[in-house]
């Protein structure tokens, strides 16, 4: 893939900042869980949140190919930390896109500026892959709306300022009848749930939110009324390069330290490095990466074209993370017992790599857009 100065440029300040200001606290930030909100305020400073925010709005106006190359050398410190730029990608394009000046102005250069936490709210306890099922309510009071519902598996939900949150404003409707919503998660009705214990990228928080006759003013609805779903999904298949790219940053992590291990790890007297077995691993821990990372630039430089991206940000993301639970897997096999055992960072890779492949879309929803694009517009690319 070809990579102006411009790339490279963004690509080595995040690889830099991964590795002096992540690395080293990846695993006390696994281990503990807590939200590293100085480590996010360093990021917004060097504007690592809000990516491909236009300058005129007061962001560094990148491509969504610099997008990918950012959170694939962020996700290589920690894919904890990754999702949170990555969280804020999609919220700023929601606002770019679709927010009012006024909305902008409240929540775009705060979130930007790490001043203000952001949650973008879809799933449901009934409504995960299936977004038709969500029974979330926005009922007109006056001028304005009172927002009911639950939603769960939220990210930042312990500790978000505002959410945008999917509701239905017309039961009747289906698809048109599901509004956007900013809302400010102190309101009166908010109340969140604890935080969920998980399995791996534990320092991205998640838990639920509860909304009980929270009321809003007419200035909370985002874009129009109606479009809530479309906007929400318009904004998923740039989600999905980022995802995409996090996988591979995970899975390139796990090679460096799989390769190194394997120069000084000793056997039969000799490195590891030396037999054909592990030799046969890294290779293909190597030529799935870079297949991977092929995959999501090409699908983040269809977005930057204007081309219809859909087929292949699906592809990547599918692939990619399919590859990163493979490959972080042979990762903690070159490491033999000591890959199982906690505080190891093959282990934490490991577990890190398998949300990829349930968020942002399943891979067997991957499977069924990919297969719906080839119905439609056959099997060239």
């Amino acid at each position: 893939m070809f990579l102006t100065p411009t790339h490279i440029q963004a690509r080595d300040m995040a690889r830099d900042f991964a590795q002096t200001a992540i690395r080293p606290i990846a695993a006390d930030l696994d281990r503990t869980a807590e939200f590293p909100r100085e480590v996010y305020r360093q990021m917004a400073a060097l504007g690592l949140f809000g990516v491909c925010v236009p300058e005129d709005m007061g962001g560094p106006g990148f491509d969504a190919l610099t997008y990918a190359l950012v959170m694939e050398e962020l996700s290589r410190g920690y894919a904890s930390i990754a999702d949170q730029c990555g969280l804020v990608e999609l919220i700023t394009t929601l606002l770019v896109r679709h927010g009012t000046k006024a909305q902008r102005d409240t929540w775009l250069g705060p979130v930007m500026r790490a001043d203000l936490i952001c949650a973008y709210c879809i799933t449901e306890p009934e409504a995960g892959s299936d977004v038709s099922q969500i029974t979330t309510t926005a009922e007109r009071a006056g001028d304005g709306w009172t927002l009911s519902g639950s939603k769960v598996w939220i990210h930042n939900a312990p500790v978000a300022d505002f959410a945008c949150v999917l509701a239905r404003t017309d039961p009747q409707a289906g698809h048109r009848g599901m509004s956007i919503f900013v809302v400010d998660l102190n309101a009166k009705g908010v109340t969140r749930g604890p935080k969920e214990p998980k399995m791996g990228q534990c320092a991205s928080q998640v838990g639920a939110l509860d909304f009980d006759g929270v009321s809003l003013g007419a200035e909370a609805l985002l874009g129009e009324e109606g479009r809530g779903f479309h906007m929400m999904m318009s904004v998923l298949d740039k989600g999905r390069v980022g995802i995409g790219a996090l996988a591979v940053g995970i899975a390139q992590a796990g090679l460096e330290a799989a390769l190194d291990y394997a120069q000084t790890r000793r056997q039969f007297d000799q490195n590891i490095a030396k037999f054909q077995g592990v030799q046969f691993l890294l290779a293909d821990m190597a030529k799935d990466i870079e297949a991977a990372r092929l995959l999501v630039q090409s699908a983040a430089v269809k977005l930057d074209a204007g081309e219809d991206a859909t087929r292949a940000c699906s592809m990547a993301k599918c692939f990619a993370s399919d590859m990163a639970v493979a490959r972080s897997s042979d990762a903690v096999q070159v490491f033999g017992g000591s890959g199982y055992i906690r505080g190891f960072e093959v282990e934490r890779l490991y577990r890190d790599a398998k949300i990829t492949q349930i968020y942002e879309g399943t891979n067997q929803i991957q499977r069924m857009i990919i297969a719906r694009e080839l119905f439609k517009n056959g099997a060239q690319t």
